[in-house]
């Protein structure tokens, strides 16, 4: 970042007012080719990270869980049937193009009772304080423009008692790893990109905000200075991914 008023976005440095606008270019873009893509590059795998998130969340019946950056809404889907009718899942995100995705697939399921569609900023989430017993944030909050603002946001509207699971991409621990995942990042998921969605720079800008993420020790820390207790975090395959867990007391 090279200045109050300029931000990252993958390798480049823009106004920090222009990252919105081209992150949403972004997901406009792969939304209608979203989850293929997500089966595709991870080769299954974000399946099994995201039911990770799920056995963490210790979400019950009756209870209130916000799904921020929801998008297509994998993880507002298991929610759904584990709160119930008595409970309530809000999918929120702030890409339109994602939001009608997600809301599609999950009327295809039949899952309708007990889910809203909100579009929303993670940084000023327009909800009431003290709202919501979960909130999980899948592969979205690297892609925010001011990360610390959209915890403190998250950390406003969590129930005292209750928890904020983060599960994003991060550092590899193993510099072998590292080596590999970066020829797998910026050669061979652009030519996926290119060759599944059409759309090889979106992907390009993908691989680039994994790296320009904060590591795991970093987000932990963040997360600690925007009010949460007890953070801890999970590697997963390796530290490709990692998931963050943050209680409100």
């Amino acid at each position: 970042m090279a200045d109050n008023n300029s931000t990252d976005f993958g390798y480049k440095s823009v106004p920090v007012a222009d990252k919105a606008k081209m992150v949403a270019g972004v997901f406009h873009s792969v939304a209608g080719k979203y989850d293929v893509m997500n089966d595709l590059m991870s080769m299954g795998i974000h399946r099994l990270w995201k039911r990770f998130t799920i056995d963490l969340s210790g979400v019950r019946t009756g209870q209130k869980v916000l799904d921020l950056a929801g998008g297509t809404g994998d993880l507002a889907a298991k929610f759904a049937r584990i709160v119930g009718d008595s409970g309530e899942v809000v999918l929120a995100d702030i890409n339109d193009s994602m939001l009608n995705v997600g809301k599609e697939k999950l009327r295809n399921m039949g899952i309708v009772s007990n889910v809203r569609f909100v579009q929303a900023n993670a940084e000023c989430l327009p909800f009431p304080d003290n709202h919501f017993d979960l909130i999980t944030i899948a592969f979205g909050l690297r892609n925010v423009t001011d990360k610390l603002a959209a915890l403190k946001s998250m950390q406003r509207v969590l129930k005292p008692g209750g928890r904020l699971l983060v599960l994003e991409f991060s550092k590899p621990a193993n510099p072998l790893l590292t080596q590999a995942y970066d020829i797998y990042s910026f050669k061979v998921l652009p030519a996926m990109g290119k060759l599944v969605a059409g759309d090889s720079e979106s992907y390009q800008y993908l691989a680039e905000s994994i790296r320009m993420h904060p590591d795991q020790e970093t987000l932990k820390a963040m997360m600690k200075e925007a009010g949460f207790d007890e953070v801890e975090y999970h590697n997963l395959t390796g530290g490709i991914v990692a998931l963050h867990r943050g209680f409100k007391f």
